[in-house]
């Protein structure tokens, strides 16, 4: 039987995205895309007339006017036909472009077969040492209120933020963001210049870890793989690198990269 793909909606895939979760068990850096109106194009994969997966292109903000393919999953009972399926979502859906989180076996094997011009965007980290770095003075003040707080995480948008004092001055802020499938909360921070190079910005990262597990949820990071400062901070406040964020471009002219056996 042949492979077909029909144009869906998030919400019909939605059995199918919570089975793809599940599998990854892991920060999904663009999990929100689909929750945002006009953002996606999902289709539905089917064998037979019984679906079997789905396939995402995001269409609208830094992807519009260059549709990217950023998800792929196929059921476990049936990806034998998984190239098939692939090649007949890339043929409807016909993106210029992938991009993808790398510890995502299926998706990883269909973009190092069908993507060319391959790079790195971002580094994903996630949390696996508890440290117990010192303050040296420094405050970490939440200034955003709990109300608030909450409708962040229920919203899956946005987040706290917390600002860094350090001897009566503001040396920097931070926060966590939920734009992500629960229960992962992205940590970021930044450290004015004049108090860098002192170990703050760790201790910064180990404390929105810490707040971060105070609200249910798991922190996670990412930072460019190019900024070895930023990478250091993450991994003395305990992170650990575990994925890429790569993008590749797709030849959807018909280009034959098959093998001949």
């Amino acid at each position: 039987m042949s492979a077909q793909v029909k144009l869906s909606s998030a919400p019909d895939v939605l059995p199918l995205r919570e089975r793809y979760r599940e599998e990854m068990n892991c920060q999904i850096v663009h999990d929100s895309i689909h929750r945002r109106a006009g953002w996606t194009l999902t289709y539905l994969l089917e064998i037979g007339g019984v679906a079997v997966g789905f396939g995402s292109v995001a269409i609208a903000g830094p992807w519009k006017d260059k549709p990217t393919l950023f998800e792929f999953y196929v059921l476990p009972e049936h990806r034998a036909r998984a190239f098939d399926l692939f090649e007949a979502f890339l043929a409807n859906s016909r993106p210029g472009f992938m991009e993808i989180q790398s510890n995502d076996p299926l998706l990883a094997v269909m973009f190092h077969t069908y993507a060319h011009d391959i790079a790195s965007e971002k580094i994903v980290f996630h949390d696996k040492l508890i440290t117990t770095l010192p303050a040296n003075g420094a405050k970490l003040r939440c200034v955003s209120s709990d109300e608030d707080t909450r409708m962040h995480i229920e919203q899956r948008q946005g987040g706290p933020e917390w600002r860094l004092e350090l001897d009566g001055q503001v040396a920097g802020q931070g926060g966590i963001l939920f734009h992500y499938n629960r229960p992962y909360g992205d940590i970021y921070m930044e450290v004015a210049e004049p108090f860098r190079r002192r170990g703050l910005g760790s201790w910064v990262v180990q404390e929105l870890k810490r707040a971060a597990y105070e609200l249910g949820a798991i922190p996670c990071a990412r930072c460019s793989p190019t900024n070895i400062a930023s990478r250091r901070t993450l991994q003395k406040a305990g992170f650990v690198p575990f994925a890429h964020m790569l993008t590749g471009v797709i030849d959807t002219g018909g280009n034959d990269r098959s093998a001949t056996l």
